[in-house]
């Protein structure tokens, strides 16, 4: 009886509200300070899928799957998600999956190869007491023999919050190293470095009462791997082998994460990094933690040589909840004494910014022309005084690729080559101009021209006259910060066309492509000179002679083209910009680049079976610049011809007739046209209101930076059209959402170093360093699904941090130009 009352007697003093997980209206198990999604994503290679830890408002694991390999890669065999139950009254995740991924299977966009193994299984994620949930698998038959040992659990540990922490496992202890290190084992296949640790029990940061988190496996062995030895990109990896004749419960896990008590995310000040004129809309947004809705005051600091010296306090405006956070609004753009400020809420402070009358003419959008243009130059030695960023490169372009190939990275060729050269013949006129896109260092025709094209426009629209850097195109050489008494921007231009124009020289078409024929070379970190020996089979030839030599050197660049009616106008329409700022700089190239434009677009219209409705977007467009290079009035009665496309497709068109609509007389067209830019213009300020970021916003599973930038670009040339429908604020609220004012925790801007906090760790060719080019514009904040808006300190996260040409960068370029130019005019 006594014990009956003491046990009765401790229930009571027990706390009724404790936290405990529970699977929520989203789909994912949640408690203050702690969520578990399951399946939410599906991208394995981006390392954002499976069970998923969010501890205290960070991504800490995540791929939580059955894998085929110990440490896979981004080719590495993936499975196919299937059902997804949700048992609310059981706090519990059920995902089906099977192996192979038909739709990735030596087929699509990045094909995988996979083995000859067909297994379905079910992953569960079942809420316990307090913040401990379980992970189980069971599979539906039990593997083939030959695949024991091979199949298990893995479970991703980000490393980049793991650096310098400790582990426990079991009587085991070690740090998580920055680097990987030996000693090596092999494993399946390939030369892995030998496990950290194995056990039934790991305790991940100890040490940490934001991190530290248990595992423990009930009828398995872990074993914590660093999978950085084989992939550079790896993360930690706690796995568990499926067990033979394993079925129900082949693998089963107790996970217990830490909360920290009445855990509350803290509020973050998003605001420009660099600052605003004085005349500027100044509208910081506060994101805090989505229980609190709550607002409080905000204060407004002038920097000063004695320190803060208080101008302004007032209260934030509620916004309301956007994805997991809610938002609270602050205007201070009463406030227009130039100076440098710092804005403070609840104790957090922002970093400092300006407000400056100069705020665009200078360190914002100079170095993406300085900097990351000529870093990205193909076929040239790019030096900056003591250091070099890369040697000459591929001067061994490129040979006609293979028929009937899907590429690796989604290169695909058919049944021909569409010119007169076969399957591995050298192709001239491949070895100049152009830039390396990406971070991995190929040449895509639509990136080519789209920088072409942004930076004919801001010669155009902005007179962009700015010479920072020697560009010798005989020498193949180009010296950063050593200026040459050339405009850079038309050296830029003149460089894509070199390389656009010489393949269609060549082959009498445009190229698709141009990339390595191996994964091996694809993924090379280092000096774009490394990629290839720049070496043709005979190097004595000249360039008229190269077409009749076969084959080459194995690690010469492949050469792709495709019959693409839209891609193709998409180009006439950038060499049709390009003639008319290069008219004066190089009147031969001018020319050259009106007679391809022209006889390109032609042919694209003309290719009826491959020409398709989706198409006009780009025919529209083409149209426009000829229109503008030309006068023709055979483009004009071609594009009045498509009004009722152009007026249904608004959104799409409207502002390529906005930067030619002064020069059109057609007023039933123009009223047309007009009554739908008005219309869409409205309904962009009601798709504006779901965010609080002032532009239209639907996140994504890659960040959004480089869609508004180019939203803003497009919104630039309505405004241009239609000045009384529309106003400036749609482009310089995207300039500002790249410069800081964009969801989650990391405010930085995108633009590397601009501003007082940028990418300084970015997916650009010098990822390996955990570096940056300036300039370079990175993709930006992600959604981890179903709402978490994520930016991490992390180099090899592709679809946050990459930097990418045809407009990521020359995007942000062109909308800090407007932005200067905007307020210019003002004046």
């Amino acid at each position: 009886m006594q014990r009956i009352l003491l046990s009765l007697l401790i229930i009571m003093v027990l706390p009724t509200n404790a936290a405990q997980l529970k699977l929520n209206d989203k789909g994912y198990l949640e408690m203050p300070g702690l969520n578990v999604t399951s399946f939410a994503d599906i991208y394995p290679d981006g390392h954002q899928t499976g069970v998923t830890i969010i501890q205290h408002g960070e991504r800490v694991a995540a791929n939580g799957d059955l894998r085929l390999e110990t440490s896979p890669g981004q080719w590495s065999p993936v499975p196919v998600g299937g059902k997804q139950t949700l048992d609310k009254a059981h706090n519990r995740i059920t995902q089906t999956l099977s192996y192979p991924d038909p739709s990735k299977d030596r087929t699509g966009f990045n094909p995988i190869i996979y083995p000859d193994l067909k297994f379905s299984y079910q992953v569960n994620v079942e809420a316990l007491n307090n913040n401990r949930f379980k992970i189980s698998v069971d599979l539906d038959q039990p593997l083939p023999k030959e695949w024991i040992g091979k199949v298990g659990f893995n479970f991703e540990l980000f490393p980049g919050l793991l650096f310098g922490k400790s582990w426990l496992m079991d009587d085991q202890t070690g740090i998580f190293p920055h680097q990987p290190n030996g000693p090596f084992i092999e494993q399946d296949g390939e030369v892995l470095a030998a496990p950290l640790g194995s056990g039934n029990k790991l305790v991940v940061a100890p040490e940490s009462d934001r991190q530290r988190i248990s595992i423990e496996a009930k009828n398995n062995t872990l074993t914590l791997w660093d999978g950085r030895t084989n992939h550079n990109n790896g993360w930690f990896i706690v796995r568990s082998l499926v067990p033979a004749g394993a079925t129900k419960n082949a693998i089963e896990w107790i996970v217990t994460p830490h909360v920290i008590k009445d855990w509350q995310y803290q509020p973050v000040i998003q605001v420009s990094q660099i600052g605003y004129h004085p005349d500027q809309q100044k509208v910081a947004i506060i994101e805090q933690d989505g229980s609190d809705k709550s607002t409080s005051d905000m204060t407004l600091y002038k920097l000063t040589e004695s320190g803060q010296q208080k101008v302004y306090t007032a209260a934030t405006k509620a916004w309301g909840k956007f994805l997991r956070y809610q938002y609270a609004s602050f205007d201070f753009s009463a406030i227009r004494e130039p100076g440098m400020y710092q804005l403070e809420y609840r104790g957090q402070k922002s970093h400092p910014f300006s407000i400056s009358s100069d705020i665009y003419s200078r360190h914002t959008w100079q170095p993406t022309l300085e900097y990351f243009l000529p870093v990205q130059m193909c076929h040239m030695r790019v030096n900056e005084k003591y250091r070099v960023w890369h040697d000459h490169c591929h001067h061994d372009d490129a040979l006609m690729a293979p028929t009937d190939l899907n590429h690796f990275d989604g290169y695909i060729s058919g049944t021909s080559t569409l010119t007169d050269f076969t399957p591995g013949e050298r192709v001239p006129q491949l070895n100049k101009g152009g830039w390396h896109d990406a971070g991995d260092y190929d040449l895509r025709v639509e990136s080519q021209i789209g920088t072409v094209w942004l930076l004919s426009m801001m010669v155009e629209e902005f007179g962009l006259d700015y010479d920072a850097t020697l560009i010798d195109q005989d020498k193949e050489l180009v010296e950063i910060h050593h200026p040459d008494g050339k405009s850079d921007a038309l050296q830029q231009i003149e460089h894509g066309l070199l390389t656009v124009l010489g393949g269609y020289r060549s082959m009498g078409r445009l190229y698709r492509g141009i990339i390595v024929p191996t994964v091996r070379q694809y993924v090379m970190l280092g000096d774009a000179g490394s990629q290839t020996d720049g070496l043709y089979q005979d190097n004595n030839l000249s360039s008229d002679q190269v077409k009749g030599v076969h084959s080459g050197k194995q690690d010469d660049r492949w050469v792709f083209t495709e019959q693409n009616p839209g891609r193709e106008l998409y180009v006439a329409g950038g060499l049709a910009a390009a003639s008319r700022v290069l008219v004066d700089y190089n009147p031969d190239l001018a020319k050259e680049s009106l007679e391809a434009a022209k006889a390109i677009y032609q042919a694209a219209i003309d290719n009826k079976d491959k020409f398709k409705p989706q198409h006009r977007n780009s025919q529209v467009f083409a149209l426009t610049e000829l229109l503008l290079s030309t006068g023709n009035n055979h483009y004009r009665s071609q594009l009045f011809a498509l009004q009722d496309y152009i007026v249904e497709h608004i959104a799409d068109t409207g502002w390529a007739i906005g930067h030619i609509l002064a020069t059109i007389d057609n007023s039933q067209f123009k009223q047309a046209v007009t009554a739908a830019v008005d219309t869409y213009q409205q309904q962009l300020r009601k798709e504006a209101e779901d965010s609080p970021f002032g532009v239209p916003y639907k996140p994504n599973i890659w960040g959004a930076g480089w869609t508004i930038q180019q939203f803003g670009v497009h919104q630039y040339f309505f405004n241009k059209g239609w000045p009384a429908l529309t106003g400036s604020d749609f482009y310089l609220n995207a300039l500002n959402f790249v410069l800081g004012v964009h969801p989650g925790n990391n405010s930085q801007s995108f633009a590397s170093g601009v501003g007082s906090e940028s990418a300084l760790v970015a997916y650009g060719v010098n990822r390996a360093d955990w570096s940056h080019i300036p300039g370079g514009v990175i993709s930006g904040t992600a959604l981890i699904r179903p709402d978490l808006p994520e930016l991490k300190i992390w180099p090899f996260f592709w679809q946050q941090t990459e930097y990418v040409m045809g407009g990521g960068a020359t995007n942000y370029m062109f909308l800090a130009m407007a932005a200067e130019q905007r307020f210019k005019a003002a004046k």
